[in-house]
C-alpha cells in the first residue's frame, strides 16, 4: 500500500474562505480566565463578509470566553477525518438577540439554504436566547493534509 504524503498549501484569504465554505465541522479554541485553552466542537459557516460564524448560547464556556478574550482559533475539518483541514486565528465578537437576528438568517442561508418560515426561525432564536459568534480571520495556516513526510515516500 503506498504511503500518503502530508501536504501543505499556502492560501490567500479568498482561497481560505473558498476552502471553509463547504466545511461545517469545526473546533473552536478560546481562552479560559486562567489563559488555558478551551476547545469546543461546533458547526459553523462563513457569512457574506468573510467571517466564520458559529451559533451558541450566552452561558456556554465558548461564548463567555470569547467575550472576555476575543482572540480565538478555529480548526476547520473536512467531513473525512484524514482529509484537508486548516487553522484560522481571528478576533471574535459575540452578538446577542435581537441584534444577532439578521446574522442568524445569513448563517442559516449560507449553511443550509432557505428556511420555510423566516419569522418562525427568528422567533426560535429569540426564544432560545441564542448568540452568534463572528470571527474575523487575522491569520491562518496552510490548508494541510496528514500523512508521512515526503522523505519517507
Amino acid at each position: 500500500m503506498p504511503r500518503t504524503i502530508a501536504t501543505t498549501t499556502t492560501v490567500d484569504l479568498d482561497q481560505l474562505l473558498q476552502f471553509v465554505r463547504p466545511r461545517h465541522k469545526m473546533l473552536l479554541i478560546t481562552q479560559r480566565s486562567d489563559g488555558t485553552p478551551q476547545a469546543s466542537p461546533v458547526t459553523g459557516g462563513v457569512d457574506d463578509s468573510g467571517r466564520l460564524v458559529i451559533a451558541s448560547y450566552p452561558e456556554r464556556a465558548k461564548s463567555r470566553n470569547a467575550r472576555h478574550r476575543p482572540d480565538v482559533s478555529v480548526v476547520v475539518l473536512s467531513d473525512e477525518f484524514n482529509d484537508a483541514w486548516v487553522q484560522v486565528d481571528g478576533t471574535c465578537e459575540v452578538l446577542d438577540v435581537p441584534e444577532a437576528l439578521d446574522g442568524f438568517v445569513e448563517y442559516f442561508r449560507n449553511i443550509s439554504g432557505e428556511h420555510s418560515d423566516w419569522d418562525e426561525y427568528r422567533q426560535a432564536m429569540i426564544d432560545q436566547g441564542k448568540c452568534l459568534l463572528r470571527i474575523t480571520p487575522t491569520r491562518w495556516g496552510p490548508v494541510a493534509t496528514g500523512g508521512f513526510p515526503a522523505r519517507l515516500a
